[in-house]
């Protein structure tokens, strides 16, 4: 596996502006980077941001500040004109499969549209039933209309499609939350598959942390438009170093010799338009104390980060401070 990023975000800033709310910062300072054949799961409450960041790390909508990269060059907003020859292996699946195909055109014609020029004649439709059978669906499938098929089956539909450039990047926004158990239990193995077997990078967001704990990587905990904490799967399921980490994490029921119900964290997401001063966690951390009225740097732990002032030993907890 490589060890440079496919796709490359830093300190990235998405800012909305509304009449009734005023500037909205959706997104606060975000880096992240996905390797080739790497899961990176990016989980969090609703309202956190991470969808705001999937829009931007595919260019569906520009950063208000910072940068994103995609195999070393900036990743161009799309506007009118077609994507960029060398931005079309950075591809999106959408978390509503029936909303992201068009209802009117065949399955085959939009597997097409993706489909490389240089791919001519007969070999176009073969190459439309090789990701059909890449995804598990018949050849018969082509002729048909997305209105025919079930949820699972649309949402891997949806993934032969953004199969067909060739990708070396995926970003895969909450592909599963629409479907029935049974139906994400088979999109899930079948994107993790796909990015092991053609050496793919993929982002897998998701408010899931379970789901995320079995198929990421490396996991990204994102709270309020930040990341909060970044490490290896098994080692941030393992010690949690921020708080609110250890809060999602505690919120998964335990299933075994001695189950566990799950911990409910008090309190919502707070309005990204009056975000917190300092910490964006303070008001719903128990740990909360003087020092967290800044805002932390993220701190580097050794292969893994935290923004969480418990984790600089220079700095003692004092009086509780909300």
């Amino acid at each position: 596996m490589s060890t440079t990023g496919v796709l490359r975000i830093s300190d990235v800033e998405v800012e909305y502006r509304s009449r009734g709310r005023g500037r909205v910062r959706a997104v606060a300072g975000v880096s992240l980077d996905v390797r080739p054949g790497q899961v990176v799961g990016l989980v969090g409450e609703s309202g956190c941001g991470k969808s705001s960041l999937a829009r931007v790390a595919v260019g569906l909508a520009a950063p208000s500040a910072g940068t994103v990269t995609f195999d070393g060059r900036p990743v161009t907003p799309l506007g009118w004109r077609r994507r960029p020859g060398d931005q079309v292996a950075l591809q999106m699946v959408f978390q509503n499969p029936y909303a992201s195909l068009n209802p009117r055109r065949t399955i085959g014609a939009q597997l097409l549209d993706g489909v490389p020029a240089t791919v001519t004649g007969a070999a176009r439709r073969d190459r439309v039933h090789e990701l059909l059978d890449r995804v598990g669906m018949p050849a018969a499938t082509a002729e048909r209309y997305p209105h025919q098929f079930s949820g699972g089956q649309r949402q891997r539909l949806a993934i032969a499609r953004a199969l067909a450039p060739e990708p070396r990047m995926i970003v895969a926004d909450e592909p599963v939350t629409a479907l029935d158990a049974s139906s994400q239990a088979q999109v899930v193995n079948l994107l993790v598959g796909l990015a092991r077997d053609l050496d793919m990078g993929m982002l897998f967001i998701s408010h899931d942390l379970a789901l995320v704990h079995e198929i990421a990587d490396v996991t990204a905990v994102m709270y309020l438009g930040r990341i909060v904490e970044t490490a290896p799967t098994r080692d941030l399921w393992r010690s949690p170093r921020h708080p609110y980490t250890r809060a999602l994490i505690d919120a998964v029921p335990q299933i075994g010799p001695a189950p566990r119900l799950p911990a409910i964290l008090a309190g919502e997401v707070p309005d990204p338009a009056n975000a917190p001063t300092g910490c964006r966690f303070r008001p719903r951390c128990p740990h909360a104390f003087d020092a967290c009225v800044d805002q932390p740097p993220t701190a580097d732990l050794g292969g893994r980060s935290a923004a969480c002032w418990l984790t600089d030993p220079t700095v003692a907890p004092t009086t509780a401070s909300r």
